[in-house]
């Protein structure tokens, strides 16, 4: 089964502009989180797993032998000789120096094949002067992206799982991003607490009023050492069913305009740590439930674009933390 049939994915996307496959090669670089050390606040998101993410949980590697390491097991499974680093763990704009942050992307962009830049940030970690550093590589010629961290644009789920921003962040991060020429993939979260299909249909709508770029959904998961399994162990919250979740993304991706490009449609998360639900740790069966979606429906990306002004979110979140069905 054959996603981009039915999606504009970030493969297709550079495959088309590059005249040949491009991968990302994630890179973990020793960053952390405003809201886990102290700045914002402390414990990060109710969904992180800090002792996974931890910069003392695993060795630093120099990012050489980390592009390295992925570039052999990316020619082996897919081919492609052409790579983004994808700097993706925590927050990848925050807590060192502007030259600390010059050092680490450059060391990356050195390396052979590495063609630009995929930034993982929050959308509160990204002054101008980030954005100017950014927007440089661009001018160089590098593709870069700039990944924002948004999940909802609903400020009380946001409070609720401990964000430590609001909308309006995220709403000024983009604005600087584009006044820059920069292209930004906004990640979102489907499933939050309190949250039903309705909130998801609000948030797509707030963020593609702002022109976003890109897209990358992801399910939310219970993993272990969080405090959303200390809520789902008491009966405080039900995950979507992966019936629910396969329904509510191909009901946003018909409403995104296809030249919107989707750099992922599921996340997972590894079965050492993954409490619920247990779906989330098969990406391609869910990747293939999604395809038999489209194709049930006869549908792709835009299919039900309108040409209509996006409504601001009317609804609150549904009190509590049980996850409510619409």
């Amino acid at each position: 089964m054959v996603l981009t049939e039915h999606v504009r994915t970030l493969g297709r996307e550079l495959l088309e502009r590059h005249g040949e496959r491009v991968h990302k090669v994630a890179i973990h670089a020793g960053f952390t989180c405003p809201n886990r050390d102290g700045t914002l606040g402390r414990g990060g998101c109710t969904f992180c797993n800090n002792r996974s993410f931890s910069p003392n949980a695993r060795r630093v590697v120099p990012i050489a032998e980390q592009i390295a390491a992925g570039r052999r097991v990316i020619r082996r499974r897919t081919g492609a000789r052409k790579y983004l680093a994808y700097f993706q763990a925590y927050t990848n704009t925050y807590g060192k120096a502007l030259e600390e942050l010059a050092a680490l992307y450059e060391a990356a962009l050195a390396e052979p094949d590495v063609i630009g830049l995929a930034v993982g940030t929050r959308p509160d970690c990204v002054p101008d002067a980030v954005l100017d550093l950014l927007a440089g590589y661009q001018a160089r010629g590098y593709e870069v992206w700039l990944e924002l961290g948004l999940q909802s644009a609903w400020d009380v789920t946001l409070e609720r799982v401990n964000r430590g921003h609001g909308f309006a962040a995220y709403r000024d991060a983009i604005r600087r991003a584009h006044a820059r020429g920069l292209k930004v993939c906004t990640h979102l979260i489907l499933g939050l607490p309190g949250e039903t299909s309705r909130h998801a249909h609000g948030t797509l709508d707030q963020v593609l009023a702002l022109g976003v770029e890109g897209l990358k959904f992801h399910p939310l998961h219970v993993v272990r050492h969080t405090l959303l399994a200390h809520q789902w162990r008491r009966g405080r919250y039900r995950p979507l069913t992966m019936q629910e979740y396969v329904s509510l993304v191909v009901d946003l991706l018909e409403r995104t305009p296809p030249e919107v490009v989707i750099h992922r449609v599921t996340g997972t998360a590894g079965t050492d740590i993954l409490l619920a639900p247990a779906w989330c740790a098969h990406k391609w069966i869910v990747i293939n439930a999604i395809v038999r979606e489209f194709r049930r429906r006869s549908s792709r990306q835009g299919c039900r674009v309108t040409s209509d002004s996006p409504d601001p979110p009317v609804a609150p979140p549904a009190p509590g933390l049980q996850q409510a069905r619409s």
